[in-house]
């Protein structure tokens, strides 16, 4: 009798599946469908305001004109209209981010065009906005947190041992990671950020940034007679590999590299799995001097970076400024 119940609760979780793909493609249909109207509409716009026939009050009177003609319309107020036509100036000319605003909704076009300044910075949160599917509040957070130049800034100074990898890891990985939730005191031992990050390990994840999964913590490897615990595991989906993270609540020092490197050699042997990529190895410190790890990184075959972690805002000018410094730097060198 048991298995004839549970037999039809199946079957009926495969209804209800079905039902929840078919609603998931209506939506998607539904916000393509809106976007191209107001796409459209913002075409229409530009061109009217171009021949210099509209302006301010005669788009005005066409909200009003339009909420007269249509019952409950909504969406069409002149502040409305105006993001219309800045989406379709936006990105009109840019046929490689045009079709990307029709794959989120509307409010959070309106928040990637609000906030964010060049086009770099918007085509990241675009494609991050639709692969992660971001709500409206964490678009808002990812953007106030400078995700953008966080990974920016450490695709920049990727180690030749990372670029050489088979897969293409940019875009993955940020200079810096803000841990504001674990609210540690501002002195704390690698055990208490260790603990603090595995008890808000849902936070830590979504910090990471999508595609990683948590293995585990105190992993252990035996090499010899001597049992080895690396503080944190994880896998990333998209780069097929495992992520080692080692934690130093001091500053990055080159002899950490020979601990980490020994770690993701150990990891290959003994975890990879023959169809998985090399494991990357992260030292995430409490602060860091750029040129010193740039040195200890030129040499290192291990495929390894180097975090700093936060436990306040970093303010997103500086950020953009340390952004800025790198770019310069680099074009300078090529």
């Amino acid at each position: 009798m048991g298995s004839d119940v549970e037999a039809k609760e199946a079957a009926f979780t495969e209804v209800l599946k079905i039902i929840q793909i078919g609603q998931r493609k209506a939506h998607q249909v539904a916000n393509a469908a809106m976007l191209e109207t107001y796409w459209n509409i913002g075409g229409y716009l530009a061109e009217q305001v171009k021949s210099k026939k509209w302006g301010q009050s005669v788009v005005a009177e066409l909200s009003s004109w339009l909420q007269s003609k249509v019952s409950g319309i909504r969406g069409f107020s002149p502040q409305n209209l105006w993001r219309m036509k800045q989406l379709f100036e936006l990105y009109s000319e840019d046929p490689k981010l045009s079709p990307l605003v029709r794959e989120i909704g509307w409010t959070q076009n309106c928040i990637i065009m609000a906030q964010c300044k060049i086009a770099e910075e918007r085509e990241f949160y675009l494609k991050s906005a639709i692969k992660s599917g971001w709500s409206k509040a964490e678009l808002e957070k990812q953007i106030g947190s400078s995700t953008f130049e966080r990974t920016m800034i450490s695709n920049k100074k990727l180690s030749p041992a990372v670029r050489e990898l088979p897969q293409n890891v940019k875009g993955v990985f940020k200079d810096s990671y803000l841990l504001e939730f674990l609210g540690l005191p501002e002195q704390h031992q690698e055990k208490d950020l260790q603990s603090a990050l595995v008890a808000n390990l849902r936070q830590f994840l979504l910090e990471l940034g999508d595609g990683f999964t948590y293995i585990g913590e105190k992993v252990r490897v035996q090499v010899g007679q001597k049992d080895f615990e690396l503080d944190l595991l994880f896998f990333h989906r998209d780069l097929q590999c495992m992520v080692a993270f080692e934690l130093k609540t001091g500053d990055f020092e080159p002899s950490h590299f020979g601990q980490l490197a020994f770690y993701l050699e150990a990891l290959d042997r003994q975890k990879k799995r023959p169809h998985e990529n090399p494991t990357i190895g992260v030292l995430l410190c409490k602060s860091k001097d750029d040129e010193v790890v740039e040195m200890a990184l030129s040499r290192t075959l291990a495929p390894a970076l180097v975090s700093e972690y936060q436990t306040k805002m970093i303010p997103k000018e500086l950020l953009r400024q340390k952004l800025h410094e790198w770019t310069e730097m680099l074009e300078g060198e090529g």
